[in-house]
C-alpha cells in the first residue's frame, strides 16, 4: 500500500472507529437507494458478487439474503470497517460464501485477495464519495467484470432539483465526514463506457439526491 492509501486507511480509521458500532442504525436515513441497487442486481444463480468499500457489510448481508446460491466478496480500506463487518456477516450465518479483504477500490488485485479472477456483479454504494482518486475505482470496478456482467453505483447526486439551502447544507454536513459528492460521476461513466464498450443506464433519485447508475460490460 502506498504513503497516500495508507493515509486514506488511517482517516477512515479514525473516522469509524467509534461510528462504526452506530453507522447502519444513523445512516439509514440518508444514504437513499442501497436496497434498489441491491434489488436491481439480478445475480445469476451460482454468482459472484464483489463490494468495493464494503464498510459495516451491511449491504453484503443484505444482497446474500437475497441471492442465497450466489457467493460475495467485500474489500474496504478500512480495519476497523472490516472488524465490523465480518462479526457481522458472521451473526448472520454467512461466513462460509462471504469472504472479506483490506484493499483499495481504486488499485486491487481479486485475484490475490480471493482466488477470484473476475465476477458476474460489481457494486459501489455510497463509496466513492469518500474515495480519493475515486475515478480510479470505476475502470478498477470494470476490469473485475466477467464478460457480460455489469457495475452497479448508488451515491449522492447534485441535488439539482432540491432547494438550494437544502443542498448547500447537506455538502457542508457531509464534508465533515470526508464526504463529498461526485457531481462529474455521469461523465466519467460515460468516458469509461466509451473506452471500454460498456453500455450505461444512469437515472437520478428522490429528485436528484441521489444517482443510480448500472455499466454493463460487452459479452
Amino acid at each position: 500500500m502506498s504513503a497516500a492509501e495508507s493515509g486514506h486507511a488511517a482517516l477512515m480509521d479514525g473516522v469509524y472507529r467509534h461510528q462504526r458500532h452506530v453507522y447502519d442504525l444513523t445512516r439509514k436515513y440518508y444514504l437513499l437507494g442501497r436496497d434498489r441497487l441491491i434489488e436491481g442486481l439480478h445475480v445469476p444463480p451460482g454468482g459472484t458478487v464483489l463490494e468495493l468499500g464494503c464498510g459495516t457489510g451491511r449491504n453484503l448481508i443484505r444482497a446474500a439474503q437475497r441471492y442465497p446460491d450466489a457467493r460475495f466478496f467485500g474489500i474496504d480500506i478500512s480495519h476497523a470497517m472490516l472488524e465490523t463487518a465480518s462479526a457481522a456477516i458472521s451473526r448472520h450465518g454467512l461466513s462460509g460464501r462471504t469472504a472479506l479483504a483490506k484493499g483499495d477500490a481504486t488499485a486491487f488485485d481479486a485475484k490475490a485477495l480471493f482466488g477470484q479472477p473476475a465476477f458476474n456483479r460489481v457494486f459501489i454504494s455510497y463509496a466513492l464519495s469518500m474515495i480519493p482518486g475515486w475515478e480510479k475505482t470505476i475502470p478498477a470496478g470494470l476490469a473485475a467484470l466477467a464478460p457480460g456482467g455489469s457495475l452497479h453505483i448508488v451515491d449522492f447526486g447534485q441535488q439539482e432539483r432540491l432547494p438550494g439551502w437544502f443542498r448547500s447544507g447537506l455538502r457542508a454536513w457531509l464534508a465533515k465526514f470526508h464526504v463529498e459528492p461526485r457531481d462529474s460521476l455521469r461523465e466519467a461513466l460515460e468516458s469509461e463506457c466509451q473506452r471500454t464498450g460498456s453500455s450505461l443506464s444512469i437515472q437520478t433519485l428522490y429528485r436528484g439526491y441521489a444517482v443510480h447508475a448500472v455499466v454493463t460490460r460487452a459479452s
